[in-house]
């Protein structure tokens, strides 16, 4: 058991943060929307195969309301994600993603579902400024696309912060395997839908080794193993625990970038990266009462990259 502790936590600490690099160098010669799909297409269909051999069945309204979840996560989440890193280093999008728990703050106090107090609302500012600092800060680096790539991750992170809040109420199915697998598959068809309508499948030239190489890691690693660990680890410990994988994933895309993918460490970078850290810590530990009477806590993340 703790050796099985361990390596699903190294799954989601370092799987879920490599996956960052492991995007850059398949959206480097594979079209972006076309990767992000046949990845969760491949992905939903090993899972949905599984679920089914349980004897588990999700039903027409649970697979409507994956459709939606699959848009929110998966379309636009990984979608904008896929194509902004053909222009942002796999670290400073991972830190731009890592605001997600920031943007459900702000939506469950929106909707009414949770109130903001002192130490969210320092955590919201705090946050900003880690945006700020890695977007406008020097350091970063600059080219074309930078820009829009960053607002890409961005509006991509605010859209998987939508999908966690809708989730949580949607009549989805209720074990995690076959929840994973539905939306998985209805994000990839919406993903390889949107490919063909801007022609990707026309531009997909013959990929390198390393391209196909870190398609097939994502596939296996980043979505079906670190998928897996997950939901194992929830089922064993407390969602604060096993949501901690939040600060030491843009950690490790971070270092990865440097360390294998040349990409620059920049001042700004390393202060952006802390900035941020603490704003999800503020925002994490920070209790919210709920507006049916239960204290919500982070839920940012529950299905991740």
């Amino acid at each position: 058991m703790r050796t099985r502790t361990v390596l699903a936590f190294a799954a989601i600490f370092i799987v879920w943060g490599s996956t960052y690099l492991a995007i850059r160098y398949a959206v480097a010669e594979i079209p972006p929307l076309l990767t992000a799909g046949v990845r969760h297409l491949a992905a939903g269909t090993l899972l949905l195969g599984w679920a089914w051999f349980k004897g588990l069945r999700a039903s027409a309204v649970e697979w409507r309301h994956s459709l939606v979840v699959g848009a929110l996560f998966f379309l636009i989440g990984h979608g904008t994600l896929h194509w902004a890193e053909q222009f942002v280093s796999s670290g400073l999008s991972a830190l731009l993603v890592a605001t997600e728990p920031v943007w459900i703050a702000v939506l469950l106090a929106i909707t009414g579902r949770s109130g903001l107090n002192a130490r969210t609302v320092l955590g919201l500012v705090i946050g900003l400024a880690g945006v700020w600092l890695l977007v406008g800060g020097e350091g970063i680096g600059s080219g074309p696309g930078l820009l829009a790539g960053c607002t890409a991750v961005l509006v991509g992170a605010a859209s998987w912060a939508f999908g966690v809040v809708y989730s949580q109420r949607a009549p989805l199915p209720a074990d995690p395997l076959m929840r994973t697998a539905t939306t998985l598959l209805c994000g990839s068809a919406l993903l390889l839908t949107a490919a063909a309508i801007f022609g990707e499948f026309g531009r997909l030239r013959m990929p390198s080794a390393l391209a196909v190489s870190s398609l097939a890691y994502l596939i296996v690693f980043g979505s079906i193993i670190a998928f897996t660990a997950y939901y194992w680890l929830l089922d064993r410990y407390s969602a604060t625990v096993v949501a901690t994988h939040t600060y030491v994933n843009p950690a490790v895309a971070v270092l990865l970038g440097w360390a294998m993918g040349g990409e620059q460490l920049s001042v700004s970078l390393l202060v952006g990266m802390v900035v941020i850290t603490s704003a999800i810590a503020l925002v994490s530990w920070a209790p919210r009462q709920s507006s049916d009477g239960r204290v919500s806590t982070q839920r940012a993340r529950h299905m991740v990259l």
